[in-house]
């Protein structure tokens, strides 16, 4: 129970009496000498209606002199009627009960009140005494029986504190001491560290928005606990304190730590300020508050790691790992939650590119390459996007570039080369068109085709998929050469065996093999898609769950050559919008989604090495491949198409390509671009074995009878507006399914009549049994 409600009480109970021997009190008089409850007086009128203040004519405040009020307890006044058994209260400011009892002495203002002191009640102790704020409070007999000192500064704070005072719940204030602090904490809004991290932020805009009186709370509060006079100090002095965060100012400074975006002017506040002088010993337990000492460390760290693509990887390694031990420790300080420490954040992927180069991939059989590459070589690759989205500004690129430089192009271009020698002295371990399998799929399956997917980013979207609770199973395989869309999506889609490549594609695009129409542009592979039986959905469409669908979303390649390096600044957000769209598949009722990719990439800052290739000798040329005219003479090597082994196609050596100043580029062979994910998902919301289904639906108006035809037991009837999502459920109740097959249920919502939805039956667990498209209202 709050305060103001235990005050309510006490002074309605004052009119108790005894009806057998007294008569009802004409009113209830409140004496309060020095208007020390004058603060709430206004707040209780809103709920004591009978509430009437003594003073100036101000009716509208239900305030006037003695004569108004007497003619309120006679019933005297329309606009206030008095309800019967309601007992008029009068509050009597700067005036005391023993005022009204000395009538001789009685001030003029107040003797018309002076006989109701025995014709009324008098709110007052037991002891006869007027009831003060702290009376009340500490009293056991009649009062609160709270523990409050009686200091002078303490029973000031309390009377400026007395509306924050009464919302105070009286169980947790029981048993705890009530002094000045208390009082001004409540002042300010019961959280003063807040405050003093407001005004060492602000203090001019502080001190503004603030009143007198909890500006002086405020003050008292920092004097007591803090032993600091935010008057007398000044702000520079706490931004000092707080930097150095000693003694007390320790848990300010946590504080800080756990929101310091809500004080964006407290860095500046403290750079003000000089920090003590460094020396060996400094670091971040003895300066991390400092950010002029973070700058410091920044730049250091920022111009060795330029100096780091002058170095041979060896070195270039070492030295990273070295700096790691140095910087660590700064990515746990407030500075880099604030962006101040992007350098030092990258040194964590940095750190961790070089742990994982040390299993090279440039020995061994395509097996051994494809099993190397699964369990560390694409965790390399992640670590390079992870160290380049750190960078903020340029001079943050420059610097982590130069370190990804001094190492990660020889890694890569050695593992590319090796896996080209390895297909040129023998096959490559991809399929081809006449050696491809038949695409599998089942009923209620979903295909997800994500553009340029590479096999760390599925990795990616595998983690992302599994805390969602998601079962998942992510399988590599040898994309299509070229590693280009053009060669590497029809290849992956459920329309591969009717597609073929003609001797005339020089820009590695499919036709029809039926008619020989190309599958540039998409509306022919749609097509054929649909003359497969497969429903061919939009970026913003779900389905309905029922058949087999291909979709398409999450264009990374498109966004790689556009944007280079900064791709790594935007793939997680990208890859969070796949997975929103796996969820919304899943909950329109596909049973699974599989989700495929084309090809993957090399993305090297600062440009991939060039390659001369004589513009005379190709009909095109890409990034990294380019179809070679026919009968140029040319030493370059030489691969076939996957879909027309007779054309041939060169392909740039090692991780260079064709082109001056690419960051991202696809096309050639590397484990990068060539061994490519594929993630199969099941839904969380599992179907049950057994299939029931539904052979007669009827609709009156808004009432839903269905027929089954299987065995019923502990089946229950539900109609959803999304198959797979129960909150999405528009019936009254769900309805189990009776002896006789039959269950009826009614839409709630007349707005949804005409509306799309589905049947669905549920198992004793809730999970599906079967689903059916309807609409609300209509048969189907």
């Amino acid at each position: 129970m709050k305060i103001i409600d235990e005050l309510k009480k006490s002074i309605i109970r004052t009119s108790e009496y005894n009806p057998d021997v007294q008569v009802a009190p004409a009113c209830i008089l409140w004496p309060d000498k020095d208007s020390q409850w004058g603060a709430i007086i206004p707040d209780l009128q809103q709920e004591l209606k009978s509430l009437f203040i003594l003073g100036d004519y101000t009716p509208e405040e239900k305030k006037g002199p003695a004569i108004w009020l007497r003619c309120i307890i006679e019933n005297g006044i329309e606009e206030y009627p008095i309800k019967e058994n309601d007992t008029p209260m009068l509050y009597l400011p700067g005036y005391s009960r023993h005022d009204l009892r000395a009538i001789e002495e009685c001030p003029n203002e107040i003797k018309p009140l002076a006989e109701l002191q025995y014709r009324g009640a008098i709110w007052s102790q037991i002891s006869t005494k007027d009831w003060t704020i702290l009376a009340f409070l500490k009293s056991d007999q009649g009062g609160l029986g709270l523990d409050v000192t009686q200091d002078t500064e303490t029973k000031h704070a309390m009377r400026l504190a007395l509306p924050s005072l009464l919302e105070q719940d009286i169980s947790l204030l029981q048993g705890k001491q009530l002094d000045k602090d208390f009082f001004n904490k409540l002042l300010m809004g019961g959280d003063p560290v807040k405050d003093l991290l407001l005004w060492i932020n602000d203090s001019i805009r502080f001190k503004e928005t603030r009143g007198d009186t909890p500006w002086n709370a405020f003050v008292q509060v920092c004097k007591s606990q803090m032993a600091f006079d935010p008057s007398k100090d000044g702000v520079l002095a706490a931004a000092e304190k707080l930097a150095k965060h000693e003694g007390l100012w320790k848990g300010v400074w946590d504080r800080y730590r756990e929101a310091p975006q809500r004080y964006p002017l407290i860095p500046e506040n403290i750079r003000k300020c000089s920090p003590p002088a460094m020396d060996l010993f400094s670091d971040a337990s003895t300066m991390g508050g400092w950010p002029q000492w973070n700058e410091d460390q920044e730049a250091e760290l920022r111009k060795n790691l330029l100096l780091l693509e002058n170095e041979s990887p060896q070195h270039a390694a070492e030295k990273i790992v070295q700096y790691e031990e140095v910087h660590k420790h700064r990515r746990n300080l407030v500075w880099a939650e604030l962006g101040e420490a992007n350098c030092a954040e990258a040194l964590k992927y940095l750190t961790r590119m070089v742990i994982h180069m040390a299993n090279p991939l440039a020995a061994g059989s395509f097996e051994d390459l494809r099993q190397g590459y699964e369990k560390s070589g694409w965790l390399v690759d992640r670590a390079v996007l992870n160290a380049l989205s750190c960078a903020g500004v340029p001079d943050d690129f420059d610097a982590i570039a130069s370190a990804v430089k001094s190492i990660y192009p020889t890694w890569l271009d050695q593992s590319a080369r090796y896996l080209q020698q390895q297909v040129l002295d023998s096959v490559y371990p991809g399929v081809t068109k006449d050696t491809q399998s038949s695409f599998q799929s089942e009923e209620g399956l979903c295909v997800l085709f994500v553009d340029g997917l590479r096999f760390d980013t599925a990795k990616t979207l595998e983690e992302m998929l599994e805390r969602k609770g998601h079962a998942i199973k992510v399988t590599g395989q040898w994309a299509a050469l070229p590693t280009v869309t053009a060669t590497g999506k029809v290849a992956v889609s459920p329309v591969k065996e009717k597609v073929s490549g003609s001797d005339n594609s020089f820009d590695f695009e499919t036709e029809v093999s039926n008619s020989g129409q190309s599958l540039k542009g998409g509306y022919h592979f749609k097509k054929l898609l649909e003359e497969e039986g497969w429903t061919v959905l939009g970026k913003n469409d779900s389905g309905h769950g029922i058949g087999r669908a291909w979709c398409e979303l999450g264009d990374i390649d498109h966004e790689g050559h556009d944007r280079g390096w900064k791709l790594a600044k935007h793939i997680s957000t990208m890859l969070q919008e796949v997975s929103e769209k796996i969820d919304a598949l899943f909950k329109a009722g596909w049973s699974s989604v599989r989700v495929v990719t084309d090809h993957g990439w090399l993305l090297m800052p600062k440009g991939l090495s060039k390659i001369e290739l004589p513009a005379a000798l190709t009909d095109s040329k890409w990034g990294r491949c380019a179809a070679i005219k026919p009968g140029a003479v040319t030493d370059v090597k030489l691969y076939p198409w996957y879909w027309n082994s007779t054309k041939h196609f060169a392909l740039a050596d090692g991780a260079s390509c064709y082109k001056a100043g690419l960051e991202y580029s696809h096309g050639g062979i590397s484990l990068q671009e060539c061994y490519i994910p594929e993630i199969n998902i099941s839904s969380s919301i599992k179907s049950s074995s057994k299939t029931v289904n539904i052979t007669d639906v009827k609709w009156r108006g808004l009432r839903c009878k269905i027929a089954v035809e299987e065995s019923t037991e502990n089946l229950k009837l539900d109609i959803r507006l999304q198959a797979g999502e129960p909150s999405s459920s528009v019936v009254l109740s769900i309805k189990e399914i009776d002896s006789n097959g039959m269950a009826s249920v009614i839409v709630e919502d007349e707005d949804l009549e005409n509306v799309d939805a589905y049947l669905v039956l549920l198992d004793k667990e809730g999970k599906m049994v079967s689903q059916m498209p309807t609409v609300i209202g209509g048969d189907v």
